[in-house]
């Protein structure tokens, strides 16, 4: 078998753009390495705190720091690139344009796939930390309009410990607590939207509650996990014979 190098480290197929935070990530966080049975390859933003890129929109100030980050991801030998916050989708077309690799910037690029799946009277649902925050920038850095997207935006209640933990940066959190206000959270959805067809996760933090979230609602759940582990299996495909 013969092999080029040129690379310090190999097979890190996948990159991520993380935010420049201090909150723990329990397994199943797109900051947990565990939470992938591939390596990842990561890559701090440095200034990109939760609360600069949790607005109406990212702080226009830190796209080219994520521009210089996505470049040496790329320059590292990835193959596709990730963030670790769906609130930075206003950012997609413009990192995506600034290297040769996919970018990924949202698991909010699911919804017109998981659209054409549903019957087009089922909405689905968007789960987000702050539901006022998310509109038409996120939703059109993703591809998409809610004009265009039959979507229910739920998000957290303002007196919730999750945003506390994560918008707030905090050093500590119980994810017993975290898995009891997610399970709140989608049983007041599903009273809601009883007909709902799918739900997707903008936020990453929220997938190591995603099986909670999927036994609650009885519909399949979308995250940036699932949009991870869909590239890697495009970027290497199972061999077969």
């Amino acid at each position: 078998m013969k092999l080029t190098g040129g690379f310090t480290n190999y097979e890190q197929v996948i990159g991520v753009l993380m935010l420049d935070t201090r909150f723990p990530r329990p397994p199943g966080d797109i900051g947990n390495a565990a939470s992938y049975r591939f390596p990842v390859r990561y890559k701090k933003v440095t200034g990109a705190t939760p609360d600069r890129i949790m607005g109406v929109e990212p702080s226009p100030e830190l796209l080219t720091p994520f521009i210089e980050a996505a470049r040496e991801l790329e320059k590292d030998g990835v193959m596709g690139i990730t963030t670790s916050c769906g609130f930075l989708a206003p950012f997609q077309k413009e990192l995506a344009a600034s290297v040769g690799i996919p970018v990924f910037t949202s698991a909010l690029l699911q919804v017109p796939l998981v659209r054409t799946m549903l019957n087009p009277q089922k909405p689905i649902g968007v789960f987000t930390e702050r539901a006022e925050n998310i509109n038409e920038r996120h939703f059109n850095g993703a591809g998409w309009s809610a004009g265009t997207a039959n979507v229910r935006v739920k998000g957290m209640r303002h007196d919730a410990v999750f945003p506390r933990v994560y918008i707030g940066n905090s050093l500590e959190l119980d994810t017993d607590i975290l898995d009891r206000e997610m399970s709140e959270m989608t049983e007041e959805f599903m009273d809601e939207h009883p007909d709902a067809g799918a739900i997707v996760l903008e936020c990453t933090n929220m997938c190591p509650f995603s099986h909670s979230i999927a036994r609650i609602s009885g519909l399949p759940v979308f995250d940036i996990n699932t949009l991870i582990n869909t590239f890697y299996g495009a970027a290497r495909p199972t061999k077969f014979l």
